[in-house]
């Protein structure tokens, strides 16, 4: 396994429901959740920069809502 200068953001503090990216050599991006380090999800930064304009641009703000 490949060892990864993981990146948290700031306003996670020490709180364990934050991601962590990290750049790999070959151009990727890893995805973790903080307190599940085992799992790493792999995308590209285009990928990577069109979900999180999605979530800005509110998306998937339709996950949030309670139906009832």
């Amino acid at each position: 396994m490949s060892s990864y200068e993981w990146q948290k953001s700031s306003y996670c503090g020490n709180a364990g429901n934050c991601i962590q990216i990290a750049a790999a050599d070959d151009g990727s991006i890893k995805i973790q959740e903080a307190d599940d380090v085992d799992t790493i999800v792999t995308t590209t930064p285009e990928k990577l920069r069109a979900f999180i304009l999605g979530v800005k641009a509110g998306e998937f703000d339709h996950f949030t809502v309670d139906p009832d």
